[in-house]
């Protein structure tokens, strides 16, 4: 949708029903925005975020679990990076840390594990940041209607494979690896077509990586309840 400024993104909220829910809506970095560090990161040296992220002192990280046309998959991991961040902060995150400009992110060229990595890295900054500010953060994905293509596509088309249920970690790296084990496991023959989404983009990078910068870990414990 036409969500590039704060008067659109309202108005496709208010469409969608969402300005009628409990406080309703806030565009984060509709008042501004600033920037936090990356630490140990191959591509970018910050991460930016709306200003109105201070204003909170707990999150839920709430994410829908589907494939996506440029990330193989959104979860989690994806959520915290491309999520959070301002509009200038998705598109030094897009470009792998080469511009903060959104009409010149998609000219910059990279590798597709650059961008796989630069997620993880801005995630990881998120993380960081609420660390230090002890505010806790917890995180859940609802693995249902997985289409191979994301919400956000106009053309999303229809779900491919069974739903999975709710995955919720205090971990993002072991939430997504789950979701991820989850469609890999699944014996729904529809999971073909999400693998093939996922492996074609290297989605599956996100979770090793972000593991390597010390995010989460890909080992864990499924505890059904």
């Amino acid at each position: 949708g036409a969500r590039n400024d704060v008067q659109n993104h309202m108005q496709v909220a208010k469409e969608h029903g969402f300005t009628n829910m409990g406080k309703g809506v806030d565009i984060m970095d509709g008042p501004g925005e600033f920037k936090i560090p990356v630490h140990k990161g191959k591509h970018l040296k910050y991460d930016i975020i709306g200003e109105n992220f201070k204003k909170y002192d707990a999150f839920i990280n709430l994410a829908h679990g589907k494939g996506h046309a440029m990330g193989g998959f959104g979860a989690n991991l994806k959520n915290q990076s491309i999520g959070i961040a301002s509009r200038n902060g998705k598109a030094y995150i897009h470009s792998c840390g080469q511009t903060e400009d959104p009409d010149q992110c998609w000219h910059c060229k990279y590798k597709q594990e650059d961008f796989i990595e630069s997620m993880a890295e801005a995630a990881k900054a998120v993380a960081d940041y609420l660390k230090e500010k002890n505010k806790p953060i917890v995180y859940i994905t609802v693995a249902n209607a997985l289409s191979v293509d994301c919400d956000c596509d106009a053309h999303q088309g229809d779900p491919v494979m069974e739903d999975l249920g709710i995955f919720a970690s205090l971990d993002p790296v072991a939430n997504d690896q789950a979701f991820i084990d989850a469609i890999w496991n699944s014996r729904d023959e529809g999971k073909e077509k999400l693998k093939e989404r996922v492996d074609t983009r290297k989605g599956r990078h996100i979770t090793e990586y972000a593991e390597s910068l010390g995010l989460g870990s890909t080992d864990y414990e499924l505890i059904e309840v």
